[in-house]
């Protein structure tokens, strides 16, 4: 027998867990526009679905540094006090409304200081956001917690210092850290010196790492810097041939490393061909850890709920397929085990079992 296909507004109401979202990559089209008008940024149009339209358009061109560059245009209106708690607020809002109960978001702070704020000051202004969005959420019945990864920018020079900043905000919101930006031609290790001391200060990090780079950028993430989660990964298929894992691929699955696996962000920058092909079907079947993420909602058109029903659709996942990357995502957020567990335990499983 196969099992009942699940429709789309009973996977909006499950629970759900995001590790990989990015704060500049997820604006409402609307605010958008509205912000870019408070601060006289031109954007490509200042009609909200038009705007959503050529994000998207302009995201699968299946090459990861034009991708990037849609990122101009949200980040000139994250600059100021106003335009960071609108958009940390909004974010949380947006979580709430696709059932999301548990989500990590993040950004680099060295990238928005063209308005006069300092680093500190950028992190505080989205924390005073972001919890702003989660006393809303919790007052309308949908509450969602939100923690904070900070990223320093591998083609830049201050991820030291992004490090020394995830250590001095880690009772404040901020639960790990990670390196973002374009993936081929800066390795990992270049910034071996601040996941050294992150290591020091027992504070996570996940890499970007195996998305525009293959194998050498994963073992570089894993084996010398120490990452305890890989954002996207899907390259490690290559390290698996006929269903036979090799070493590194091994390692990964048998030490439980999360993949922040982003189906439809994989195709638009070409990492992936498909979503019924893609690697994270297999690599679940295959017994890895994978979670399922956004990246960046605005630019790729998608939301949580929207990712699942694909798998749904396109790649045949079923209920209980949803919930155990639910689970594993949970399983691998850097918040204490006992907060974990608790999430899994009365939010998640129940919200699940309403529904097989």
């Amino acid at each position: 027998m196969t099992a009942p296909r699940i429709d789309i507004d009973t996977i909006r109401r499950l629970p759900k867990a995001v590790l990989h979202d990015h704060l500049d990559g997820g604006l409402r089209p609307a605010t958008l526009v509205e912000l870019a008008d408070t601060v006289g940024h031109t954007l490509p149009t200042t009609d909200p679905d038009a705007l959503a339209a050529w994000y998207y358009e302009a995201a699968n061109s299946g090459d990861l540094v034009r991708y990037i560059a849609t990122f101009e245009h949200t980040l000139a209106v994250m600059q100021t006090r106003e335009g960071l708690l609108r958009t940390a607020e909004e974010y949380v809002l947006d979580l709430a409304a696709d059932g999301v109960v548990y989500g990590e978001v993040r950004y680099a702070p060295e990238l928005m200081l063209n308005g006069g704020l300092s680093l500190p000051e950028v992190v505080e202004t989205v924390q005073e956001g972001l919890a702003a969005g989660m006393a809303k959420a919790a007052a309308a019945g949908t509450p969602v917690r939100v923690g904070t990864l900070l990223c320093g920018m591998r083609m830049f020079d201050r991820t030291r210092e992004i490090a020394d900043l995830a250590v001095a905000f880690r009772d404040a919101g901020v639960v790990g850290f990670d390196i973002a930006g374009a993936e081929d031609g800066f390795p990992p290790a270049d910034h071996l010196a601040a996941f050294e001391h992150l290591r020091g200060e027992s504070v996570p990090f996940t890499i970007h790492a195996g998305e525009a780079h293959g194998l050498p950028s994963i073992h570089q993430a894993l084996q010398v810097c120490g990452a305890q989660r890989i954002g996207h990964g899907v390259r490690i298929m290559e390290d698996v041939v006929d269903g036979k894992l090799g070493r590194l691929a091994g390692w990964v699955r048998d030490h439980r490393i999360a993949l922040e696996m982003c189906p439809t962000s994989n195709l638009q920058t070409g990492a992936a061909t498909s979503i019924a092909e893609h690697p994270i079907t297999t690599l679940r079947d295959l017994g890895f850890r994978v979670t399922l993420n956004t990246d960046n909602r605005l630019v790729s058109g998608t939301t949580m709920t929207r990712e699942m029903a694909l798998l749904v659709d396109e790649a045949n996942w079923t209920v209980e397929d949803l919930r155990t990357v639910t689970v594993n995502a949970l399983k691998s957020a850097f918040i204490p085990f006992d907060e974990r567990t608790a999430l899994i335990r009365d939010v998640v499983l129940p919200g699940y079992d309403a529904v097989l």
